[in-house]
């Protein structure tokens, strides 16, 4: 397989994970299709090293990130920050209530618990990958990660009797 090819299909396997992701971990939706695209973008320009990457997505995930953060940096003088993920969601409401309803308490989360959630649940990485691609030890991944999950039981099902 030629390595167009091979990109081609991580891209057409790895896109959408991966913005669900970015928007997850509390980005709005139009920045983070921004930064997913330049993150493919570099992906691509450094294909050869990211294809052997042990998680190519979480690459793209923490490079969208990171150019989320360094876009914020470039701009945050120029622009007021008017109002939250969460209010954005509730503006632009989609036609499946319960996946907004679970972006809205997603958003609500503390930034490394969104991010957990995001690398752990939408792109299914496990403790280990996380824990690199976060730069945290697995101990605490888990942590923030049962948090967040106890957060989300309460605020999207509080009715809900969960065993433990």
């Amino acid at each position: 397989m030629t390595p167009e090819e091979s990109f081609a299909e991580f891209y057409a396997a790895w896109k959408d994970p991966c913005l669900r992701a970015v928007v997850a971990s509390g980005t709005d939706r139009a920045v983070a299709e921004e930064s997913v695209a330049e993150a493919f973008a570099r992906a691509w320009a450094s294909w050869p090293k990211v294809s052997r990457h042990p998680a190519p997505s979480a690459w793209v995930v923490r490079t969208a990130l990171n150019h989320r953060v360094s876009r914020w940096r470039r701009t945050r003088r120029e622009v007021a920050l008017t109002s939250e993920v969460a209010a954005r969601a509730a503006e632009h409401p989609t036609d499946h209530p319960e996946r907004d309803d679970l972006l809205r308490a997603v958003a609500a989360l503390p930034e490394r618990q969104r991010q957990v959630v995001a690398l752990r649940v939408f792109l299914d990485l496990d403790t280990r990958q996380t824990a690199q691609v976060l730069d945290l030890s697995p101990g605490t991944v888990s942590a923030h990660l049962h948090r967040a999950l106890t957060t989300l039981r309460v605020t999207i099902a509080p009715d809900l009797e969960v065993c433990s």
